[in-house]
């Protein structure tokens, strides 16, 4: 019979939450710059320029019909035969970057082509600045409509980030792997990790509800 033993998880707990913070920084690092990357890919794809079309539709179909690990090796092994060499923490915010930034990129597309253009020009009739129908009559209501989706990409990200794992970068997968080769206590360390991950997941998930409830609910008869 299997003889349950958590005292190296608990002696080393310090290890996993740091780990946790580390997945955590890292998922919103590589969250902040990728969508920077969407919008300037959704801006381009929705723009009159084709060839800038096609490169954003080619970059886009690339990553989503690629794994991310065969992505994160390709960045980590193979661009140093090209010469560009980085560091684990590098090449999994490069990877994790430019993932979400293709797929980032379709989500904000759909939340700006979502606003009726009709919408727009009753703004312009009501004398509205260019600002004004920027914040009140395109940016929240896309907003409203993209959030979910974002907040899911975010919680997507941050499970996907255990991937990194693999080239040594920092993170909980690593302090986990890390922490097993010392101990061997894998059941107990793997079980560990499950519910951290869950709880960072569930945490998360409940936070944006919460933000949205209070920023992009609208009052009851409106």
């Amino acid at each position: 019979m299997y003889q349950f033993n958590f005292q190296p998880v608990f002696e080393n707990l310090d290890l996993l939450l740091h780990g946790a913070w580390l997945t955590v920084k890292l998922s919103f690092m590589a969250m902040f710059l990728g969508l920077i990357v969407s919008v300037f890919g959704a801006v381009a794809k929705t723009s009159g320029i084709r060839p800038l079309r096609w490169l954003v539709d080619i970059y886009i179909e690339v990553i989503r019909n690629t794994p991310f690990l065969v992505q994160i090796f390709f960045i980590f092994f193979g661009l140093p035969a090209a010469g560009i060499s980085m560091s684990p923490n590098l090449a999994a915010l490069v990877a994790l970057v430019i993932n979400v930034g293709a797929y980032g990129t379709e989500i904000i597309r759909a939340g700006i082509e979502s606003i009726p253009r009709g919408q727009i020009e009753a703004g312009r009739a009501l004398s509205l600045s260019p600002v004004q129908i920027l914040r009140y009559v395109i940016l929240k209501p896309a907003l409203r409509n993209i959030y979910p989706s974002l907040t899911s990409q975010f919680i997507y990200l941050m499970l996907t980030s255990s991937v990194v794992s693999v080239i040594s970068a920092n993170d909980l997968a690593s302090a986990g792997a890390d922490l097993n080769a010392k101990t061997f206590a894998s059941f107990e360390i793997y079980l560990v990790l499950t519910i951290l991950y869950f709880l960072l997941a569930f945490g998360f998930s409940t936070l944006f509800g919460v933000i949205r409830r209070a920023f992009f609910t609208y009052p009851a008869g409106r």
